[in-house]
């Protein structure tokens, strides 16, 4: 393992990477091979591996290319180093008692040890469990008795016992992986032993073992726990890979946890199935996030709504030629608006694709690389058993708005129950709380939550029509629009922005929207805010909006 100083350029892909991208486009189309039950009897591109056979293959195939590069602490560690560590811990967890189908709790932010960890647990068909640190002690504590852990793994300045409580399982403090001088005071990683052989090892982790067990979104109230098999994994890696062409030339960037589904799928599994050079930050960082892309030569980046509205908002003079070797962006968790996405592309330069997924069903829809719409979350994903349906649960043809459902081996296996029993999903189709509408090419437009439909007057509005609206005009940064109580309609809609600059106003608004939208959708209230409520994981807590709306009501009565 290397520290490599972020003032180092990377070297980069010449010309001839494209040429290279091209002959690999019909890469898997050979040798694909017949599922288990375990893939639903779908045909892989690439077909399954266990752990251990992908790092083998990969330090077989350049031991000394970089496999992930540690943005905050400066360090790399290549493949070859990779498959050691990985074996090593994964010899030292069992021989702590932690077996095939043991659940292993991983208390700790993002860094290089959280991925060596994770990987060790998988190398011996344990279980990985990564909770959301950020949420408050009740929830952890009940959330650590339901997964019921053979062992706990916790970052050594991490207040272990307010997370974790009095649960009686074993519990191991580590700080920073070194496999030449381990620190002496670490209690995991000065007790792995050094330079053990795979052999040692003949378990594998299996496409119908179950691989993890994580949290929903949420901080207040508290977040589902979704348990998912290596298949579902495997297949949603797969996904990405056809989503977005990706090669193990290229060099990902991920600044999101990876107690995320989003960053499991999109950037883990990826990394994996490829053996591209993932480099991953604690957090984004708007002041460094091209002093990364241009010192180690991304080619990808995940992105969110949140993300891109900063760059866009806040930008800091980088355009397309600074930043050569960028080709593309992701955006999901929260929809973009055409407008959003066009004008990045052309302040940036960088290719962004539209995707659309959830905690329960992995990713749901995304844009290709090769076809795409704008104002879309693009077409269903691979092996996604997709339907968009009425209230009866009939398949709604193009056109006619429905909610979205979600099923097959793509899904998470089940939910976890308090009593650690897994209350399963599957067969079942997920109902995903969202609407949308497939238009005339298949492309589907995310319209809106179920629970967040405006009903006014018998008349369905989708906040996110009124949110496109408001986000055309040139002084709105964020908005959002809500249902509110009306003794006459039923329902109102009232509005939240945040305005660029003083010169915008309620006037100004309304009389922009009047532009746009009929006399039955305008905005009867608008309030200017400096910020807007949002999740961990940046959606906005539209129940939240109503919530104030209801406060500044009863204040003016």
């Amino acid at each position: 393992m290397t520290r490599s100083p972020m003032s180092a350029v990377a070297s980069r892909a010449g010309p001839s990477c494209w040429q290279r991208r091209a002959a690999k486009k019909s890469e898997g189309n050979s040798g694909r091979n017949a599922m288990s039950s375990a893939f639903g009897n779908h045909t892989l591109g690439i077909p399954y591996q266990p752990v251990a056979e992908m790092l083998a293959q990969y330090r077989a195939r350049d031991p000394h290319k970089r496999a992930i590069v540690d943005l905050d602490t400066g360090r790399s560690i290549t493949f070859g180093e990779l498959e050691q560590a990985v074996t090593d811990i994964a010899v030292f967890l069992k021989a702590r008692g932690v077996g095939k189908g043991g659940r292993v709790l991983l208390l700790s932010d993002e860094g290089l040890e959280k991925l060596l960890i994770w990987l060790a647990t998988w190398r011996i068909g344990a279980v990985i469990c990564p909770l959301n640190i950020e949420l408050n002690q009740k929830m952890m504590v009940e959330l650590t008795r339901a997964v019921d852990p053979a062992l706990i793994l916790c970052q050594k300045d991490l207040d272990m016992a307010a997370l974790v409580g009095d649960h009686p399982a074993p519990r191991l403090r580590f700080g920073e992986w070194s496999p030449a001088e381990p620190d002496p005071q670490d209690e995991l990683f000065a007790a792995v032993p050094r330079g053990r052989n795979a052999a040692e090892l003949p378990e594998r982790n299996e496409p119908e073992d179950v691989a993890c067990i994580f949290c929903t979104s949420g901080t207040t109230a508290r977040p589902k726990i979704v348990v998912y098999d290596h298949a579902a994994y495997w297949l949603n890696g797969l996904s990405t890979l056809e989503c977005l062409g990706l090669t193990e030339d290229d060099r990902t960037l991920e600044y999101r946890s990876f107690g995320w589904n989003s960053a499991q799928v999109l950037s883990l599994m990826p990394f994996l199935e490829k053996g591209l050079t993932m480099h991953i930050a604690k957090r984004f960082s708007h002041s460094r996030f091209f002093e990364w892309i241009q010192t180690f030569g991304i080619t990808f980046a995940a992105g969110v709504p949140t993300v891109l509205n900063m760059l866009l908002n806040r930008p800091l003079g980088y355009t397309a030629k600074d930043i050569p070797t960028l080709r593309l962006m992701t955006c999901s968790t929260a929809p973009l608006t055409a407008k959003q996405w066009s004008q990045f592309e052309e302040m940036y330069g960088v290719h962004l694709l539209q995707m659309y997924g959830m905690s329960e069903a992995g990713w749901v829809c995304g844009n290709r690389h090769y076809k795409f719409k704008l104002g879309t979350v693009g077409l269903p994903a691979l092996h996604q058993e997709f339907e968009i349906v009425d209230a009866d649960g009939k398949p709604c043809p193009p056109g006619v708005e429905g909610e979205i459902t979600a099923g097959g081996p793509h899904t998470a296996i089940g939910y976890l129950r308090d009593d650690g029993t897994i209350e399963p999903i599957r067969p079942n189709r997920i109902k995903t709380g969202d609407l949308g509408v497939r238009d005339e090419d298949g492309f589907i437009r995310v319209t809106g939550r179920t629970k967040d439909l405006i009903i006014r007057g018998g008349m369905n509005i989708a906040p996110l029509e009124i949110d496109e609206i408001l986000l055309r005009s040139s002084g709105v940064l964020e908005a959002a629009a809500v249902g509110v109580p009306d003794n006459i309609y039923g329902e109102e809609v009232v509005c939240y922005v945040i305005p660029k600059d003083r010169t915008v106003t309620e006037v100004s608004i309304l009389q922009h929207c009047q532009q746009y939208l009929p006399p039955a959708k305008m905005p009867k209230q608008v309030f200017l805010v400096s910020s807007l409520p949002k999740n961990d994981r940046g959606k906005i807590l539209r129940d939240k909006l109503r919530d104030d709306w209801s406060a500044r009501v009863a204040l003016s009565a």
